[in-house]
């Protein structure tokens, strides 16, 4: 009788919740309840139904692996020996999700038959892909926005003009002129100096010739919103802005509690009590970036040395170091070079013993290192040149171009790619007014992608795009880039350009997680440098 009740209680509850239980899943959790308390049973089904909730579920019907999963997390939680203070994340094992229209959420792309694991040289029909999953994401996210959103879903004291996205294809089917119209859609230049808006449903020409541009670095192959009116087969652009950003917070409520960023935990670290507390409890804890890194540099290796001494005593969590690290061409020598500088370095960071226990140096390579193509995202550089040195310094990480970092509950992303300079020499309009570091962060997080470029210009590998994805947004983007200096923050995300090492006086900057603040550093001039 206390079986056949349970049984009744276990169907209920998850049909109230939207689910149906096939037969060998609902006797497994029946056998898993019954011995319990009558109390506690309600209590743990509870808690099985809120990870089932968290899974990436492709439909309603739950069976006994999901049912088992469920309860090994409700074992689990509150326990996660994945909950790593400080996680390294290589681009290409960036986890990819999908938007499921149906069920109004991202869920977890798991390697099948139908979607393959990704390759450096995948099928042709990736490249098609790459640009279906960036739309997906910003048409998704646009068209939940206050100025989008039907009026049932948004303010409408607050909001004096909504406005209605349409697809191309309704553009192309109007018999009659059409006003005050928007469109969201790829910025292409098909024929020269004709520009033109791409969507899944077609083609529209474009009249740029009285366009009023909004703040953003506009490229061609980034995605843009277009006001205006259509007549005679061409769009007459009025105003081009980009699709509005999202903050963090409200993109993950479409992707419920798993971890879109990367690392070993199944279930998102932002909301870990034990990493909240050690994140508070260690205000003096730091993360020390730089770029331009060149070994073969007498000066820069001496700089090193000072900047290395003047940490020795309170040495930070990292140390990240940004390619290129050699600063001239070597032809055929130039592994064997840059085997022996970084041996050389290993010798200098070793006469701090406590900067070599406890700080972790993470190194990404930047355009010229070998021994890849400069296409993104880039392998680590190759092991038979940093052997030596991770002997030298076993708290050493050779990481991927870009790179995710994990810092207690922080999302860090960080590439050494001329993306700012790259941005601004192919940009169909330059801003006539504002920094171009405010124009570089808002553009990078609208388009919720690292390098929102045609593939000629800043190639990728087509398969592994999500790697350089910002969506949802992480707290800090880090950029090398030869392009001065800056900080900014947009969103509730900073993005940070380190500049040139070498460059620029040898400056760098300096993250403080505890403040989520990012400060200005640079090395003194010695007393034989001053003039």
């Amino acid at each position: 009788m206390a079986e056949v009740k349970l049984r009744k209680l276990v169907l209920s509850t998850f049909r109230l919740n939207g689910f149906s239980l096939i037969a060998e899943a609902c006797d497994f959790l029946v056998s898993q309840l019954l011995p319990l308390e009558a109390s506690e049973r309600e209590e743990w089904l509870d808690k099985i139904i809120e990870h089932v909730q968290k899974l990436p579920l492709a439909s309603p019907t739950i069976n006994r692996a999901q049912v088992e999963q469920a309860i090994h997390e409700c074992v689990r939680s509150g326990q996660d020996v994945t909950e790593t203070v400080l996680n390294v994340i290589s681009a290409f094992e960036v986890p990819r999700f999908r938007f499921n229209p149906e069920r109004k959420k991202f869920l977890k792309v798991l390697d099948s038959k139908d979607a393959p694991a990704p390759e450096i040289f995948h099928s042709p029909d990736a490249k098609g892909s790459l640009y279906r999953d960036r739309y997906t994401i910003l048409f998704q996210r646009t068209s939940r926005h206050e100025l989008f959103a039907p009026t049932l879903l948004a303010d409408t004291d607050k909001v004096a003009r909504r406005y209605t996205l349409q697809p191309i294809e309704y553009f192309l089917s109007a018999p009659d002129k059409v006003t005050n119209a928007t469109v969201l859609g790829l910025l292409t230049e098909l024929r020269e100096g004709c520009f033109y808006l791409e969507d899944p449903t077609g083609t529209l020409q474009l009249d740029l010739s009285e366009t009023r541009y909004h703040t953003g670095l506009y490229i061609e192959n980034c995605y843009v919103l277009v006001e205006g009116w259509y007549d005679d087969k061409v769009f007459h652009v009025e105003g081009m802005g980009f699709p509005p950003p999202e903050a963090s917070k409200t993109s993950r409520a479409y992707f419920g509690n798993v971890n879109t960023f990367g690392g070993p935990s199944a279930a998102s670290l932002r909301s870990s009590t034990k990493l909240i507390k050690y994140e508070k409890e260690n205000e003096d804890e730091m993360i020390v970036f730089l770029s331009d890194v060149w070994l073969d540099n007498f000066k820069v290796v001496s700089k090193l040395r000072t900047l290395f001494q003047g940490y020795s005593e309170f040495p930070p969590v990292a140390f990240v170091l940004m390619g290129n690290f050699l600063s001239a061409e070597y032809g055929a020598l130039r592994s064997q070079m840059l085997k022996s500088k970084l041996s050389a370095l290993g010798d200098i960071i070793c006469e701090f013993p406590e900067l070599a226990q406890k700080s972790k140096f993470i190194f990404i390579p930047g355009p010229t290192d070998p021994a890849a193509p400069k296409i993104l995202p880039r392998p680590p550089i190759p092991k038979t040149i940093t052997d030596d040195f991770q002997k030298k310094v076993p708290t050493s990480i050779f990481a991927t171009n870009p790179c995710r970092i994990q810092y207690c509950t922080q999302e860090i992303v960080v590439i050494r790619e001329d993306l700012v300079t790259k941005m601004c020499r192919n940009t169909i309009h330059f801003p006539t007014s504002g920094e171009i570091a405010e124009h570089f962060a808002k553009t990078i997080l609208c388009q919720a992608h690292l390098a929102p470029m045609p593939l000629a210009v800043c190639p990728v590998y087509w398969a592994f795009d999500t790697a350089l994805q910002l969506y949802p947004l992480p707290d800090l983007v880090v950029t090398g880039d030869q392009f001065c200096a800056f900080s900014t923050c947009y969103m509730d995300c900073q993005v940070v350009n380190p500049g040139s090492f070498p460059k620029s006086e040898f400056s760098f900057k300096v993250y403080i997680p505890a403040l989520r603040q990012m400060e200005d550093s640079q090395i003194a001039k010695d007393s034989d440098e001053t003039t």
